[in-house]
């Protein structure tokens, strides 16, 4: 960011104190419209019309190399409207998705006191083997009902 910009009126522009200060205000005003990652993206996005480098981009935004290609991409196949979308990681899908209301009535059939003890529960009956953890947010959500 140490290049002069020339004015209409031929004299260098002044550089401004504390480019970094600048972008983090911008930063902040953006999310309380809109995600983190989008506002990186918008500002993202502005600096690589205004021709800054790749490295520049990274260092001011906290956008990887890899991110800051993709832009560029999307913006050179006149992709526009996946510049502004996020999405959520596709995952991969849980093990016990169509047996959860098998497993919600045996757990209100029995008593359980322990994610193990549901855990051996769901592989001797239904044959699918859990972690403890992944028994824990299973019975998180049947409990939020979700």
């Amino acid at each position: 960011m140490t290049e002069k910009i020339i004015t209409t009126r031929g004299r260098p522009a002044k550089s401004l104190p504390n480019p970094n200060l600048i972008l983090n205000v911008v930063f902040r005003f953006l999310q309380m419209f809109m995600p983190e990652t989008l506002a990186k993206r918008v500002v993202g996005v502005i600096l690589i019309a205004l021709g800054i480098t790749n490295n520049c981009i990274t260092e001011l935004t906290g956008l990887s190399d890899r991110s800051i290609w993709r832009l560029k991409s999307d913006i050179n196949s006149g992709n526009m409207e996946e510049l502004f979308t996020t999405g959520y990681g596709t995952g991969r899908p849980s093990k016990a998705k169509d047996i959860e209301s098998e497993i919600a009535e045996e757990l209100a059939k029995n008593n359980y006191h322990t994610r193990q003890q549901v855990a051996d529960m769901i592989k001797e009956k239904l044959g699918i083997s859990m972690s403890v953890s992944a028994v824990g947010k299973l019975l998180k959500k049947t409990a939020s009902g979700g």
